[in-house]
Order: C-alpha cells, then sequence, then structure tokens
C-alpha cells in the first residue's frame, strides 16, 4: 500500500519489493566483444599503472586488442590460403605482418619464433647473365622490323 492508502501498481514493483532477480551480464556482453573487460581491469589495477582506472578504460583497451587480433587473423588465413593450408603457422602470421604496411611499422622490432625470414634475394647477389637479361630487357614489346624486298 501506499501512503494514500491504495494498491501499489505492478510497474513499481521492483527487486526491493520482491521481483525477480535480474541474470548477471558480464561488460565483454554488453560491449559486444570477445575478449573479457574484466581480466584487463584486473591486470590495471594490479600493475598500478595509475593511482586510479576508469570503467571504460579496459573496454577501450580490449577493443583496441581485439581489433588487432581479428586484422592479424584474416591476413595470416590469407596467407595460409595462398600457400593451400587448412592451419595458421608461425610463417602465416610473419608474411602477413610485413606484406602490411601499417602492421610492419608496429610490429617492427617484435620477434615470432619458427617463422623464418621473408623471401629477398639482394640482386647484387644475382648471377651477371640473368641480371644483364633483366636490365637489357625491354620495357615496350619491339616493333617487327620489316626487309622490303627488291625483285
Amino acid at each position: 500500500m501506499d501512503s494514500a492508502g491504495g494498491k501499489l501498481k505492478k510497474a513499481t514493483v521492483g527487486r526491493k519489493l520482491g521481483g525477480p532477480k535480474k541474470k548477471p551480464v558480464s561488460r565483454s556482453v554488453k560491449a559486444r566483444l570477445q575478449f573479457p573487460v574484466s581480466h584487463i581491469e584486473r591486470y590495471l589495477k594490479k600493475g598500478r599503472y595509475a593511482q586510479r582506472v576508469d570503467t571504460g578504460a579496459p573496454v577501450y583497451l580490449i577493443a583496441v586488442l581485439e581489433y588487432l587480433a581479428v586484422e592479424v587473423l584474416e591476413l595470416a588465413g590469407n596467407a595460409a590460403r595462398d600457400n593451400k593450408k587448412n592451419r595458421i603457422i608461425p610463417r602465416h602470421m610473419l608474411l602477413a605482418i610485413h606484406n602490411d604496411k601499417e602492421l610492419g611499422r608496429l610490429l617492427a622490432g617484435v620477434t615470432i619464433a619458427h617463422d623464418g625470414v621473408l623471401p629477398n634475394i639482394n640482386p647484387v647477389l644475382l648471377p651477371k647473365k640473368a641480371a644483364e637479361k633483366v636490365d637489357k630487357a625491354p620495357k615496350w614489346p619491339k616493333k617487327i622490323a620489316t626487309k622490303s624486298l627488291k625483285k
């Protein structure tokens, strides 16, 4: 009963008055992210990077990390498909990262175990005949020389 003596409406009945309990929803689900927001918030607090951590900071950080992971995995999957493989290996990660300009700059100093090196042969090391043929190769097709017929 309310203060006026009337009955309470059903719409005003909430958890305080014995209404149904809501199911908890994680912040990762609310932000539509795959990575766990609460874990990163715990690491930010435990790492003492700042005295206080805003509630939006771990969400933003996870969104950036998830975007980078999706980008690298997509490019590595394309590299695996180009090599006719179904499984991504470290070699595909290397090819994906170094063939993308922005990711290459971001991960320039990163070493990935068991990834090998990029295929590259310095032109100085090539045989001279092969190098000369490449240099002398015409850029445009040559015209066919026609001989005049003398009778």
